[in-house]
């Protein structure tokens, strides 16, 4: 059982009546009682047949096929003249920085429904790379057709034919016999003739699946072949797949579109509908993608076959994998390896040895030079190169290394790699680049340690660290990355830190003392903005980034002070609600017991003193400055905080946002790692936040 029986038997009705009109009536052949009810178990068993064969989804080592139709999306196609709508690398780089988004593809493009186009173009080709889901398209088209012309659905009336193009790798390619093959396995009477009857009447959808299956030394000779019988048969719609790497021949007729990324609505509708029978972890699933946290793993769910890996894997396990570097190192597995076996794909073996590992290795070489000079998209000359240069090293044996073949290989095969733009290539993912760039630093100590030196304070690194972290042990890295945030400090921070540490060493909180540190630190924020408004200042401290830390450190003192305080939901308050502000803050801080050597309810009382004094009065802009800045007084005396240390230059700012940037990339390189000592991290925890 399927899931498709409901419409079996209205689909074969409206088929029956299809067949008999074009097969036998319209060419003027008689048909008897007995006839009809034969064609009518024939349409029964070809619904049947291409519904089991064709309706079902099962990749990736799914336990269960589940319907094609419970969790298809539609697709959306962009045109070929979008695809190229850069035509060099300048171009293409400067379009994906004022993107600002983690995606390759075009920012705004003009997209139609598949189905639309498909009920347009009598004769269409669908290109795509691999997962992208060309051959789901053309199914699916199939199955519509089978619903009978409907205005909400394909409104051609034809009989669907899927005819795997793989199948040719061997013997002769001859289309019209394997359409009458599909029907006289099913029981049409007279097969072959009732095969030349439709194909004379136009009444098939003949859909031409993966050109790029047929192996090189038969491409040729199937492009004469399906050309030849498209020009013969032109009546009949016509729907061919291929990736968009193997498609050199423009074919006669034939509208090329390629399918487009899937876009935040339809990753969200894919896993409603995966999940269908557990909204509440599809809901769950689709949160963790939005996330910020998964930011870079939300990149890959814009290819359907990565969304579907995603799905598979969260609803295993009830969540992704901490180890961030387990799901990518799990979707380059896929792209080359696993979905080429799935595909039975014809594997281009140029060079004995060119395994699964050397391909890695050679990809993290040409991902790790581009990333580092921040390039993101390499001329062809550029990568065939460094594939030659790699392959050299790798395979001594070889006397000639053609890297234009290669290239091509992996880019037909994997889609690790992808064309851009003419002569121009990049990743298929930001994500696989980062990670393969990871991969190419992880094993070399030196490496390690310039990278840390080099890029802990550039955000364009951050998820390679998170990487990292989850490849190896992490305890080196993790050393390494506290040593290089303590070079940021300058003279004045370092006093800050100090203020920090001896404030709330000793207390009473049951709170992490680095949590404690981290807290106070933020805590100055309050002060030294409002101290900035008392003074008219137009810069202010930020230290959002100490508030997160204290989060990722200890959860439950960064939520009970958010729950005390409900902190600044805005940062614009006013005189008046500053004053209120102050009084929460001053309770929540004496309840938290962060601090030590405070004494929180005589600064409570002297506060509510200065309200009752002015509560009810209208202040001039004298007196409000001149309260603003008592305030500030009681508030800096009870915490024995030297005003100065919060009164920071640009520089200084800036400074202490990139310390706390680095530390906080550091905690969650701890939550990324795969493994780090219990000694070395509690080390590392004990220094943090200290001077």
């Amino acid at each position: 059982m399927t899931g498709l029986e409901p419409f079996l038997l209205e689909a074969a009705k409206g088929l029956t009546g299809l067949v008999i009109k074009a097969g036998w009536e319209m060419a003027n052949i008689p048909i008897d009682k007995p006839v009809k009810q034969l064609i009518f178990r024939a349409s029964q068993q070809y619904v049947r047949s291409y519904t089991e064969r064709h309706g079902i989804l099962k990749v990736l080592g799914m336990r269960e096929p589940i319907p094609l139709g419970s969790v298809y999306v539609a697709v959306q196609c962009l045109d070929n003249a979008t695809l190229r709508g850069y035509e060099s690398i300048e171009g293409l780089e400067q379009a994906y920085r004022e993107s600002k988004r983690r995606q390759f593809g075009v920012r705004e493009p003009s997209k139609q429904p598949g189905l639309t186009i498909a009920n347009q173009k009598q004769y269409l080709m669908v290109l795509g790379g691999p997962g992208m889901g060309k051959s789901t398209f053309l199914r699916k088209m199939g199955l519509e057709a089978l619903k009978g012309r409907r205005k909400e659905g394909f409104h051609h009336a034809c009989l669907p034919v899927f005819v795997e193009l793989k199948l040719f790798r061997a013997g002769e390619i001859d289309i019209q016999s394997a359409i009458a093959h599909e029907f006289a396995t099913c029981g049409f009477p007279d097969h072959e003739r009732f095969t030349n009857t439709m194909l004379e009447q136009g009444r098939l959808l003949i859909l031409l699946d993966g050109l790029d299956e047929v192996p090189t030394d038969r491409m040729s000779d199937a492009i004469t072949k399906i050309q030849d019988f498209v020009d013969l048969h032109d009546k009949n719609r016509f729907i061919a797949s291929c990736r968009v790497a193997a498609y050199r021949h423009n074919f006669r007729r034939f509208t090329d579109v390629a399918i487009a990324d899937f876009d935040d609505d339809q990753i969200q509708a894919f896993i409603a509908n995966w999940f269908h029978s557990q909204p509440k972890l599809g809901q769950e699933c689709w949160e963790k993608l939005t996330s910020a946290e998964y930011a870079a793993a939300k990149e890959l769910t814009h290819t359907p076959l990565l969304l579907t890996l995603a799905c598979l894997l969260y609803q295993r396990a009830g969540q992704f994998p901490t180890n961030r570097a387990t799901l990518y190192e799990r979707a380059l597995r896929v792209l080359l390896e696993e979905w080429a076996a799935e595909k039975e794909l014809p594997r281009d073996s140029f060079y004995k040895g060119l395994d699964t590992k050397r391909k890695e290795l050679m990809l993290s070489e040409i991902a790790y030079e581009a990333f580092k000079e921040d390039r993101l998209f390499l001329s062809k000359r550029e990568v065939v190169e460094q594939i030659e240069r790699s392959l050299k090293d790798m395979l001594p044996d070889e006397k000639f290394i053609d890297g234009a073949a290669v290239l091509r290989s992996i880019e037909v095969q994997h889609g690790v790699l992808v064309e851009r733009a003419e002569g121009i290539y990049s990743f298929s993912h930001l994500t696989l680049q980062e990670f393969l760039t990871a991969q190419h630093i992880v094993e070399d100590h030196r490496q390690v340690e310039q990278l840390v030196v080099d890029y802990l304070s550039d955000e364009r690194w951050r998820e390679v660290f998170l990487l990292l972290a989850g490849l190896k042990k992490a305890d080196d890295l993790l050393v390494k990355m506290q040593q290089q945030a303590q070079t940021y400090l300058t003279p004045k921070l370092q006093e800050l830190l100090r203020w920090a540490d001896w404030i709330t060493t000793g207390s009473e909180g049951n709170y992490d003392p680095v949590a404690k540190r981290a807290a106070a630190i933020y805590f100055t924020r309050a002060r030294a903005r409002a101290r900035a408004r008392a003074l008219g200042l137009a810069r202010a401290l930020n230290l959002d980034r100490a508030f997160a830390l204290a989060l990722n450190l200890d959860r439950a003192l960064a939520l009970d002070l958010d729950h005390d305080l409900n902190l600044d939901r805005d940062l614009n308050l006013d005189l008046n609600l500053d004053r209120t502000l102050d009084l929460d803050l001053a309770r929540a801080l004496n309840l938290a017991k962060i601090f030590k050597n405070v004494n929180f309810k005589s600064l409570v009382a002297k506060l509510e003193v200065l309200r009752a004094r002015f509560s009810n009065r209208k202040l001039s802009g004298e007196e409000a400055l001149n309260l603003a800045k008592d305030i500030q007084k009681l508030w800096f005396d009870a915490l024995h905080l030297n005003p100065e240390l919060v009164n920071l230059s640009e520089a200084e700012v800036e400074t202490l946002t990139t310390y706390l940037n680095a530390n906080l990339l550091l905690v969650e390189c701890r939550q990324s790692a795969v493994r780090v000592s219990t000694a070395v991290w509690e080390a590392i925890e004990a220094q943090m936040l200290r001077a």
